[in-house]
């Protein structure tokens, strides 16, 4: 049983404890948060601050403000504890560049919270794309168009830090750049922001991969579309789930949809019809499979699926994205 502390008890770290407290493998050893009250909510060991804990663990999930990610994950592995940071790794990239630091000074390891590379799926459909069932690939197509509700921006969220850049697309970006390689070149186009904030609500992203594929990111968090990774995986509860594919991506010998996996193969040119094949993965709860295998990687028994270094790269493109959109659209 690997003893494990969750830092920040909001709605993504209170999923973390609840994992953690379900998971045979892990003991949820202490809970760390200002609030007093969610830290009574628990059986565990509570503390207000990361630096006050002072009983054993084996790692920690970081689940606070962007803003305090750097901070917290240093003083994490100072204390000798392997962590996973949920994502953005950081809110900027001096503060990546800190935890990328000190993860090389300790050696020890930093997840970041990338959570859709455990999928299943998503794993398979870069299996397909790598391995040339579609052949090389040309261009993909990301869709994610969700309706949030009002009280979601009676936050931290309702100026410019409610941007679904920094909170959604930063996972649209990981799963494209997991599939396809690294990103060499971003452009963007900003929507109307119809909710009256001074706020990124809806774009384009235009990617260019180094291996010259392509790919468009249209995004909006004011329209209530079928289309998005969570409505089409099931992976959130907060969202309805409506099963149908939001991502496409095309080759020079076929084409693949997901989440569905359905493959499409056997067309020369224009003038035949490509056939559809649906290929099979286990369904997978993201947030699970991330701790077992953190709970591995603590063991030692296998790398990181997304280390500090890796996540900094896919921050880099985020950021390059929120500002090019803010410079168009003359949003503070």
């Amino acid at each position: 049983m690997k003893r494990i502390g969750v830092v920040g008890l909001g709605l993504i770290g209170s999923r973390h404890a609840r994992v953690v407290l379900d998971h045979p493998g892990a003991e949820l050893a202490a809970v760390i948060d200002p609030d007093a009250g969610l830290r009574a909510g628990y059986d565990a060991p509570g503390f207000g601050d990361l630096a006050d804990v002072d009983v054993p663990l084996d790692g920690v999930i970081l689940a606070t403000p962007s803003a305090l990610h750097a901070d917290h994950a240093c003083v994490a592995l100072a204390r000798g504890w392997p962590c996973i940071v949920e994502k953005p790794l950081a809110s900027d990239l001096a503060g990546a560049d800190r935890i990328v630091a000190a993860q090389a000074e300790t050696g020890l390891p930093v997840l970041t919270g990338h959570h859709r590379r455990y999928h299943n799926s998503v794993q398979e459909l870069r299996d397909m794309v790598q391995g040339g069932a579609i052949g090389t690939a040309v261009m993909a197509t990301d869709i994610w168009g969700m309706k949030k509700p009002d009280p979601y921006f009676d936050t931290w969220r309702k100026g410019a830090d409610g941007s679904p850049v920094m909170i959604n697309m930063v996972h649209d970006i990981d799963t494209l750049r997991f599939v396809l390689g690294d990103v060499a070149e971003v452009q963007a186009m900003g929507g109307a922001c119809l909710r009256g904030a001074d706020r990124v609500e809806s774009g384009i992203l235009a990617l260019r991969f180094a291996n010259g594929a392509v790919a468009s990111i249209a995004f909006s968090d004011n329209t209530p579309s079928p289309w998005g990774f969570e409505a089409g995986t099931g992976e959130n509860f907060n969202i309805a789930t409506t099963g149908q594919d939001m991502l496409f991506i095309t080759g020079t010998k076929g084409a693949v949809s997901f989440p569905s996996l359905t493959l499409w193969r056997g067309a020369t040119d224009w003038s035949q019809a490509p056939t559809p094949q649906v290929q099979q993965a286990a369904p997978t709860v993201p947030l699970v499979a991330q701790l077992t295998h953190f709970l591995a990687v603590i063991d030692g028994t296998e790398p990181p699926l997304i280390d500090a270094r890796d996540a900094r790269e896919t921050l880099a493109v985020t950021l390059a994205a929120q500002a090019a959109l803010e410079r168009q659209m003359g949003v503070a």
